[in-house]
């Protein structure tokens, strides 16, 4: 394995480069979604999926959907023949037209907010029904989390809200028939685990805003603002947030606030900074200096003891990471160079994105899942150190194999020329030789500035 030598070196920041312009999902690409569910349902045996979908639970609906519905619960009820349902609650019901699917609509009041007029011509089961649940029937339920403990029967946990799951056992009649297929979407060989082209420039759009956005936040960083102000750089353009946007200068989480307040940023505060929207997030954590001299007593090391060594992970990840491999292999990878013992990180170094910040991960200790062309990926390693601040360069890229590459650059030609200029800008500038199946989904991957009000200079290899 490649030893990295770290150092901090004045150069030119990347670009923004964030196109301003979404890139729609194609009619085709909702129909091979499509394809992908109903392909895994028959693999399966399984007669009929109902999907679950609320605001903060919206993904797996919304991938075949087309949208999210916002404050109401929802489901979708789709059948191995392809035929679908949507079960939508009173201000969402006039949004069926709207679907990317063709489907039929049920209304079912008790989706709706506190309060609002609610039906009373049918009972939840007979509305269940109607949208074309039946009795015998194997019927998969899919929520948003995958569950993969060694102590539970993952398939019989239902992270949908109990009336609902309640109502459809009560109609199948046999336990047996009913099961967690979650999976079927984002868990090994999952549809939504890799894109097509048309999705990755979809996603890109998100990825590189997010970025953007980060580094407006970075140079905005200056002694006296205010973390509502840095909030300010990150949010923008009415888009939807995939995560709790972070601003914190100083002592994180006071009277359990989550959110920037009017704290101003202090010489020596740890920083922490987080954007992220359908695509892709990005997230930045450092200290509020310009060199070691102003950081607090007790952290005078903090590039030796903790930054250092965590870029040194970060670019062994995208040096080695390779179409194929299983995910332990990279998760060994990691651990070789920047040892949990010591460290003390404990979640995935890396886990799958698209709608949700945190969709799914193939990179965990012992798994055998192998890594896949159109695979989008955040690369997301967090050593936490007791004494420190912590270090972060979280951002976004996506694995492509040959042909993957020939399509984007086909049918999407500025998104594949920012690509290939984003990896020259990680090669030859932050010293980085990336891996050939990598492609940066947007300006700032690997681009750390470890001394935060020092905005020259960051790490290269």
């Amino acid at each position: 394995m490649k030893e990295h030598i770290i150092k901090l070196k004045r150069i030119q920041e990347p670009d923004k480069d964030c196109s301003g312009i979404p890139v729609c999902l194609s009619d085709e690409t909702i129909q091979e979604r499509k394809r992908k569910i109903l392909d895994r349902m028959n693999e399966q045996g399984i007669e009929q999926l109902v999907i679950y979908g609320d605001v903060e639970h919206g993904g797996n609906f919304e991938y075949l959907v087309g949208y999210f519905t916002r404050f109401e619960e929802a489901l979708l009820v789709i059948n191995a023949t392809g035929d679908m349902t949507l079960v939508l609650g009173n201000e969402n019901l006039n949004k069926a037209s709207k679907a990317r699917v063709d489907a039929n609509a049920v209304h079912v009041s008790l989706f709706s907010l506190p309060n609002q007029p609610g039906r009373e011509d049918k009972s939840l089961k007979e509305l269940l029904m109607e949208a074309g649940i039946r009795e015998n029937t194997r019927v998969g339920l899919v929520g948003w989390k995958l569950f993969t403990s060694k102590l539970e029967n993952n398939k019989k946990i239902y992270d949908i809200p109990s009336y609902i799951v309640d109502a459809i056992r009560n109609i199948v009649g046999n336990e047996e028939l009913l099961s967690n297929e979650t999976a079927l979407f984002i868990g090994e060989g999952g549809a939504r685990t890799t894109n097509n082209a048309n999705e990755i420039a979809h996603y890109e759009y998100g990825a590189a805003l997010a970025s953007d956005c980060m580094l407006d936040a970075m140079n905005k960083l200056e002694v006296g603002i205010t973390e509502m102000e840095l909030g300010d750089a990150m949010v923008r353009g009415g888009q939807h947030t995939s995560i709790v946007t972070i601003a914190a200068s100083g002592p994180r989480f006071t009277k359990a606030n989550m959110f920037p307040i009017n704290n101003t940023v202090k010489i020596g505060d740890p920083i922490s900074l987080t954007v992220g929207y359908r695509g892709g997030a990005s997230s930045r954590a450092g200290y509020a200096v310009c060199s070691a001299e102003e950081l607090p007593e007790g952290a005078k090391d903090y590039i030796e003891r903790i930054a250092a060594p965590y870029f040194a992970a970060y670019a062994c990840w995208l040096e080695d990471i390779r179409i194929g491999m299983a995910g332990k292999e990279l998760f060994n990878k990691v651990e070789a160079v920047l040892p949990r013992a010591e460290y003390h990180w404990y979640l995935c170094p890396g886990h799958l994105t698209a709608e949700e910040e945190w969709m799914s991960s193939p990179i965990y200790e012992g798994s055998e899942e192998k890594l896949q062309s159109g695979m989008i990926l955040q690369i997301d390693i967090i050593p936490s150190v007791p004494g420190y601040a912590g270090v972060c360069a979280e951002s976004t890229v996506v694995l492509a194999d040959d042909k993957l590459k020939a399509e984007l650059a086909a049918l999407y030609p500025e998104v594949w020329n920012r690509m290939l200029k984003r990896k020259d800008y990680i090669t030859n500038v932050l010293g980085i030789a990336l891996s050939e199946d990598v492609l940066p989904m947007c300006s700032t991957v690997a681009y750390l500035r470890p001394y935060l009000l020092n905005k020259e200079c960051a790490f290269v290899c």
